[in-house]
């Protein structure tokens, strides 16, 4: 009888588990469709990203806090840059659905073979990222970044993914977007962007808190010389 009832109870248990699995990934497919739904038309507020950096940046006494961000819509942000990003980070952008699947498997050829590793994450990939998740390297958030990359190729347009990726990407320690750069490094809105300029920014973008677009080193002035060339290659704009 004990034996009975000691089953029941783990019956019990098993099934007030399920059942709030099942409540849990309802709410989430819920709130994640809608929040991509209604970022579709909204400027993006903050990011978990920026939350997670703001407070790294009070706990570290070296860094100083900052926090800059400027909205830009996309006819407000210069097609050197729209451009630019696109040669530096992902050419493919215009073609594919969200991932890139031979630069995935020349990556991983590359990084067989490298201790360097090479990433192949697309301009759809880092926005999902920067935008809905947090930073890591873990199997739960690249399952999540699928995810996220998945609805908004799905729910939003190639012109919507390069507008709120250049608004939210981090040039710098506190910097997010192409109009807060703009303005701290040339004084300047995003929309007057210079050719230079703008590869001189997409070039910073691998490691933004490593290299800077004021002092560029010799090796983010021979990633933007290569940009420039890829810019020239591509032509003068990017036609959504």
């Amino acid at each position: 009888m004990k034996l009975i009832t000691y089953f029941c109870k783990v019956k019990n248990f098993i099934k007030r588990i399920l059942h709030f699995i099942k409540r849990f990934l309802l709410w989430f497919f819920a709130i994640s469709i809608l929040s991509v739904i209604v970022f579709r038309w909204l400027p993006i507020p903050i990011t978990p990203f920026m939350v997670v950096q703001g407070v790294k940046q009070i706990a570290d006494e070296k860094r100083i806090f900052r926090f800059k961000k400027d909205w830009a819509s996309i006819e407000n942000i210069s097609p050197n840059l729209q451009l630019a990003v696109m040669c530096s980070e992902d050419q493919n952008f215009l073609s594919h659905h969200g991932f890139d699947l031979d630069a995935i498997e020349k990556a991983l050829q590359h990084n067989e073979k490298s201790k360097r590793k090479r990433g192949a994450s697309t301009i759809s990939q880092q926005t999902a990222k920067n935008v809905f998740l947090y930073d890591g390297r873990n199997w739960i958030r690249k399952g999540l970044e699928v995810y996220f990359t998945f609805l908004i190729e799905l729910i939003w347009n190639k012109e919507r993914i390069m507008e709120v990726y250049l608004n939210v990407i981090e040039f710098g320690d506190g910097i997010y977007g192409v109009e807060a750069a703009s303005q701290q490094y040339y004084k300047t809105s995003a929309k007057k962007i210079t050719r230079s300029q703008a590869a001189l920014l997409a070039a910073v973008l691998p490691a933004p808190r490593k290299y800077s677009a004021i002092k560029p080193s010799s090796y983010i002035l021979k990633r933007q010389s290569w940009i420039l060339n890829q810019m020239n290659n591509l032509g003068g704009e990017l036609v959504y």
